[in-house]
């Protein structure tokens, strides 16, 4: 991870048995669900914002490089960091690597996360606590 980034989290995450597919390696579907899960976790974090208020997060893209295979039962890392701070949106990059050797890269990528107003279908502006735990 370039040092230029802010650091949002580091998400510990254990790989599960069904999470395999035929071909005996986490499905790529999963990778999605772990990035998922790591954003909750942090967007949760961050004091004075909600997933139930009107104005919420939506993800708009989501661009991921499969490195390397992660296979049952590896343990691993997401971590997160801002790409870039917008009107409405951040753009997150994220790495998951391996718990024990964070130089094992499994994937990298970024995931576009847009406010939106719920009742409007708008864009909305970033909520003041988002772009304050952004910067």
């Amino acid at each position: 991870m370039s040092t230029e980034h802010k650091q949002l989290a580091r998400v510990p995450i254990s790989v599960r048995w069904r999470d395999m597919d035929s071909m005996g390696h986490v499905n790529n579907a999963k990778y999605v669900s772990y990035l998922e899960e790591a954003r909750v976790r942090w967007m949760l974090g961050v004091e004075g914002v909600s997933m139930n208020d009107r104005i919420a997060p939506v993800v708009a893209n989501t661009n991921i490089n499969y490195r390397m295979p992660i296979v049952w039962p590896d343990d691993i890392v997401v971590e997160l960091f801002v790409e870039r701070l917008g009107t409405s949106s951040v753009t997150i990059g994220h790495r998951i690597v391996d718990q024990k050797d964070p130089g094992k890269l499994y994937s990298d990528g970024n995931v576009v996360v847009v406010w939106m107003d719920t009742q409007t279908g708008r864009s909305a502006p970033l909520p003041e606590a988002v772009r304050a735990a952004s910067s």
